[in-house]
């Protein structure tokens, strides 16, 4: 696995992440040396949900609107249902993401997290994978949908669940410490 030191990721969040989608990765990226900052349009703290159950609260690292995709050298979009669907109707949550994208920046996205993708208008011709809840809808923007624990296409990781987070957190790890990549655009 590459190292991370020096480099910077943003995760990118709303209420209602499905916390272990948040945590599990932070804390991969930590581990191999990244700094790794919680990005929200919200102010103060954001809530998680386990399943169905409201969870704990986390703490906000940077408004969006004080941040750019400059800052950061990677992208993180963890999943859960409430969270994707507040940040795919977020302006400045998608013009974040869009410019990830723009500058070959490696992005991630796990569960319903690349929902947001699609209202980006960056899914068309990818190879990706989701939780089978919203295989149609990527398909239908134009994805191309597999059914596998990781996925990765130019510089675009996506996986379906928590149980696919062992074989997530690896290869962002890798995708994260190779940085750009020149196939990756919005």
């Amino acid at each position: 696995m590459g190292t991370l030191n020096e480099r910077k990721v943003a995760i990118l969040t709303e209420d209602g992440f499905e916390e272990v989608e948040l945590t599990s990765p932070k804390e991969a990226l930590i581990e191999a040396g990244a700094t790794v900052h919680i990005i929200s349009p919200k102010e103060g703290t954001v809530r998680a949900k386990e399943g169905d159950e409201w969870k704990g609260d986390y703490p906000v690292d940077k408004n969006l609107k004080e941040v750019s995709a400059s800052d950061y050298d990677a992208l993180l979009l963890p999943g859960g249902v409430i969270n994707p669907d507040k940040l795919r109707t977020n302006q400045d949550a998608l013009n974040f993401v869009k410019d990830f994208f723009t500058a070959g920046k490696p992005v991630a996205a796990i569960c319903h997290g690349p929902q947001t993708l699609i209202d980006a208008e960056l899914v068309e011709g990818r190879k990706m994978t989701s939780v089978a809840a919203i295989k149609k809808d990527l398909i239908n923007a134009g994805a191309e949908w597999e059914d596998s624990e990781v996925v990765t296409d130019q510089g675009l990781v996506t996986s379906r669940t928590p149980e696919d987070l062992p074989a997530f957190n690896a290869k962002i790890v890798e995708e994260f410490a190779e940085g750009k990549h020149e196939g990756q655009h919005a």
